[in-house]
């Protein structure tokens, strides 16, 4: 049985289904709404946008506001817990963290995560507000953010209190960190089930990896401009990575390692490249096929382990992420 794809854009929620190798579009909600973020659970859709967080319990067909609690209304990034029920996660701009204990009925706003905020002066370089939250990594109790620009979180209590981590200073700096320590511009954090200690960061100026919780960093693809990694949940050495060259001079493209970035090689097949203002804004994975969303709005899709990748719903309008629905 097949699952559906849920398709967040810039003016709406799109549900779409399979079609031969393809999707096909199925219904449309939220229309007019830029949805910046979507997850689904336990038959429950939740969408973020840039002015709130909605709820849907019957696969889309109908919408009610979620926000009760939401005191930064513009979410960047949706997320659950996927060990516990009922335990969602937005990140906000400004950088804010919001937990719920009840599929997103209520939210509590993490204060420490707006003192750290104040206190280091986080800030966006396209946006006037203080820096956001743009992303999670769960394993067990331990959760991870990903701060722009800002640095690595860090939570042991599965999300209710947060602190930097222990290599990440905080200091929004374009500066290059000691070695140590992982770069500020931080754009997507990944766990892995094979240990709550490793940690990968995708930023401004390659891929971090920690070993030991985020206390100390090594990087990977050094000085290459990447927003977002995904790491293969039954192999941590197998990583798929979007990198460029830098943010103004893309050069963007798909890359892949099998040595836990060691060494990479390009898994680009398919692609219209070379791609001069484009890069891989999101991975995400629904069954054995792993999709990529651009900075341009565009969707890609490339069934695992090859990697050929075709552009799927053209008619989309600006696709900013995608998640796995019910299935049909």
């Amino acid at each position: 049985m097949d699952h559906a794809l849920l398709v967040a854009t810039e003016v709406g929620l799109i549900v779409a289904t399979r079609a031969g190798d393809g999707w096909q579009e199925s219904t449309r909600a939220l229309e007019g709404r830029h949805v910046t973020s979507v997850v689904s659970r336990e038959g429950v859709i939740l969408a973020g946008t840039t002015d709130g967080v909605f709820r849907s319990e019957d696969g889309g067909a109908t919408w009610q506001e979620s926000s009760t609690g939401l005191s930064v209304r513009h979410v960047r990034w949706l997320s659950y817990h996927p060990d516990v029920s009922d335990l969602e996660f937005a990140g906000t701009e400004p950088a804010g963290i919001f937990v719920s204990h009840d599929g997103a009925a209520t939210w509590r706003a993490c204060p420490e995560v707006a003192s750290l905020r104040d206190e280091h002066r986080w800030f966006l370089p396209y946006s006037p507000e203080a820096g956001c939250v743009r992303g999670f990594a769960f394993q067990g109790e331990r959760v991870y953010a990903a701060v722009e620009v800002g640095g690595v979180l860090r939570s042991d209590d599965r999300g209710e209190a947060w602190r930097l981590a222990g290599g990440s200073s905080g200091e929004p700096t374009f500066d290059i960190p000691p070695d140590t320590e992982v770069f500020s511009d931080v754009h997507w954090v990944a766990s892995h089930p094979v240990s709550p200690e490793l940690v990968f960061a995708a930023t401004a100026e390659g891929l971090y990896l920690s070993s030991d919780g985020g206390d100390t960093w090594s990087v990977s693809h050094r000085g290459s401009y990447c927003r977002a990694v995904w790491v293969d949940p039954a192999d941590p050495d197998h990583l798929v990575l979007g990198p460029a060259d830098s943010v103004s001079r893309k050069n963007g493209r798909i890359e892949e390692s099998h040595d836990r970035g060691q060494s990479w090689r390009r898994a680009s097949d398919g692609l219209d490249l070379p791609w001069p203002d484009r890069i891989v804004e999101r991975f995400a994975q629904l069954s054995e096929t792993i999709f990529a969303v651009t900075n341009d709005g565009r969707l890609y899709a490339a069934a695992l382990p090859a990697l050929h990748w075709q552009r799927v719903l053209e008619g989309a309008g600006r696709v900013t992420a995608v998640a796995q629905g019910a299935a049909v």
